[in-house]
């Protein structure tokens, strides 16, 4: 089966991209859904299912120095560029970016890099499919790598179970992990706010999106928040024939819902257009 991937960002987080995800997923008999907001992934709370598996993550290779071995020349600590290694010799794990640096310099290979912990991905079992969800500890790098990996996992689920949608929530942003939330996929919906930094958001993640030829489709959230910013907003996709797939008026049940831990779309079926939903869904699976 020809599994396809539909990817939500933004150009920045806050914009309800989680919320619409959520909101899609019930009206999805055949998915798998992948979490890629390593950063905050919030769709377990949502969802709250039971975990199945959990391993951990190795992004990348930090120093280690053995003492017994090291002669006290200083070498490592003069080459470091990150000043991860102190006055006693010693690595500073939250410092070292695993360049490799000290290991080479080493007269006396007293140094070798070790695998570093950074997050975990882990398999949960939803009431509407298995959700992969990965987690990167607060200040480690390498969410780039983790997305990738939390995308491995929920195209192998796909494959096993013969299912004919991932749907991925993506992370937030234009930076790595953004690139490696969708690459390669099938479509593509940017959910923004009529703002003047909407706008704004808008223009760089659509940008990003046409260096990897994805085929995009936006969702207004927010719709009636400001007349100019709405204006805007289309006046950008009329410019480059975007499709503004659905308008969602702000609606303050909407946080309610997500205080309940309730999917938006369950908890009051109003927050959307009942017509251009369902359409949307039914252009969504029909890729």
């Amino acid at each position: 089966m020809n599994t396809k991937e539909i990817v939500v960002i933004s150009g920045k987080g806050g914009t309800g991209k989680t919320s619409l995800m959520a909101s899609l997923v019930p009206f999805f008999e055949d998915a798998v859904i992948a979490d890629c907001d390593v950063d905050a992934p919030d769709l377990k709370i949502l969802f709250e299912g039971e975990n199945i598996e959990e391993k951990e993550f190795i992004g990348l290779k930090r120093a280690f120095i053995n003492q017994d071995e090291c002669s006290r020349c200083g070498l490592c600590k003069d080459h470091c560029k990150f000043k991860a290694i102190n006055d006693e010799l010693e690595v500073e794990m939250e410092s070292c970016e695993g360049c490799g640096v000290c290991e080479y310099i080493c007269p006396n290979n007293a140094i070798q890099m070790n695998d570093s912990v950074v997050g975990k991905v882990n398999v949960s079992n939803t009431k509407y499919g298995k959700l992969i969800h990965g987690r990167l500890i607060p200040g480690e790098e390498t969410s780039g790598k983790l997305v990738a990996q939390v995308r491995k996992k929920a195209k192998e689920i796909a494959k096993n179970e013969n299912l004919k949608y991932i749907l991925i929530d993506g992370s937030p942003g234009i930076g790595c992990n953004v690139i490696s939330s969708m690459t390669g996929v099938d479509k593509a919906i940017i959910v923004i706010e009529p703002t003047l930094s909407g706008l704004h958001d808008l223009e760089k993640i659509y940008n990003l999106t046409q260096k990897f030829d994805i085929p995009v489709s936006v969702v207004l959230n927010k719709s009636d928040l400001s007349v100019n910013g709405n204006k805007g907003i289309k006046d950008y996709c009329n410019n480059y024939d975007l499709n503004i797939d659905l308008e969602v008026p702000f609606n303050p049940n909407m946080v309610k819902a997500i205080v309940n831990k309730e999917i938006p779309s369950i908890y009051d079926p109003l927050f959307f257009d009942e017509i251009k939903f369902g359409r949307f869904i039914e252009n969504l699976k029909n890729l």
